[in-house]
Formats: structure tokens, C-alpha cells, sequence
């Protein structure tokens, strides 16, 4: 089950997968975007912290833990670009605080916003900070490649980097902004 936002703030939007064109749960479909300058009016969109690091990374999966706030969570996501297999299980922070330490440097700090779009969508305009202060991305799920396809990115998205392997997640927390 994908809800991202449920739990972390009673104004962040809840959207679970509806599975309408036989996607498996568990199958993430995204496009990703880097972000040359804020939007208007940021401050009103809910925002939480993010602290997000990586227990094994491999060519094939990635196993991270990341928290938002007072949820923690144990996530397995497979290689891929627009579309990939991600399981994300709730932990206890206890659990948390005895695996945060294997994440070592590789890790990541953002701010994350949850910005409302036309067609039941979210924008995820993640706003770095640490040694990848500046980086700015905006992230957006679907529920079908064709729904993906069918996106019209708002005119303060930049270039697209969805298949672009240096702006990962996994890439960042090891390797920092690309050049």
C-alpha cells in the first residue's frame, strides 16, 4: 500500500493506489524533474522533514530507512527508471535508532512539500539540504505509464532526469549532486 502522506500530517493529501489498470500494488510509476527556482507561494503547501538513509544498495535493489517526523519506515525498491517494485513497511522507532547507524554516510536530509495538481495528482518538490543544499527535484506518481505519458509538467519544472541515474535517491546519498 502506498500512502505516503498518511499519518504525517492531518493536511497532507492521502492517496492511495487506486490499481485501476492492473499495476501491482507495489509497483511505483514516476516522473522526476529537476527544479531551477521555488514556486510561488510554497508556504502554503504542507511540508515535512525527511531523514532518509541507505542500509544496502546493489545494482538490482536498494534498502533504505527513512523518516518523516515521528513515522519511521524499512523501504525495498528495485532498479528501474519510471516504473519499479516498492515495498515500504512501517518500523518502530526503536527499530530505527538500532539500523540508522549502518546507513553510515550515505544518507540524505530534505524538506519535502505536497503540492495539489490538476487530475487527483501530487507534485513532491523536495528541497535538499546538507552537502546537497541547492539540489531541488519534483517528483510526481501515477498510476499508469500512459497516465505518466500524459503529464503536462507546470512551467517552473526544469529538465527532466526520470531515466537520468545520477539524480536517484540512492545516487545522491553516495555520490552527491552530480556535476
Amino acid at each position: 500500500m502506498d500512502q505516503r502522506f498518511v499519518g504525517l500530517a492531518s493536511t497532507y493529501p492521502v492517496r492511495p493506489r487506486q490499481n485501476s489498470y492492473a499495476m501491482p500494488d507495489d509497483v511505483e510509476i514516476e516522473r522526476k524533474f529537476l527544479v531551477e527556482q521555488l514556486p510561488d507561494g510554497l508556504d502554503r503547501y504542507p511540508s515535512r522533514e525527511i531523514e532518509q538513509g541507505y542500509l544496502a544498495i546493489t545494482d538490482d535493489v536498494e534498502v533504505r530507512l527513512r523518516r518523516y517526523g515521528d513515522q519511521s519506515f524499512l523501504t525495498v525498491k528495485s532498479s528501474g527508471n519510471q516504473s519499479r517494485i516498492e515495498e515500504e513497511i512501517e518500523i518502530d522507532e526503536d527499530r530505527f535508532a538500532a539500523l540508522w547507524p549502518l546507513t553510515g554516510d550515505r544518507r540524505i536530509q530534505k524538506r519535502r512539500y505536497a503540492i495539489p495538481i490538476d487530475g487527483g495528482l501530487t507534485i513532491e518538490l523536495d528541497v535538499y539540504h546538507g552537502r546537497l543544499a541547492g539540489l531541488l527535484t519534483a517528483e510526481v506518481e501515477f498510476e499508469s505509464p500512459a497516465d505518466a505519458e500524459r503529464l503536462t509538467p507546470p512551467p517552473w519544472f526544469g529538465r527532466e532526469v526520470t531515466d537520468d541515474p545520477r539524480y536517484k535517491n540512492k545516487r545522491l546519498a553516495t555520490e552527491g549532486v552530480p556535476a
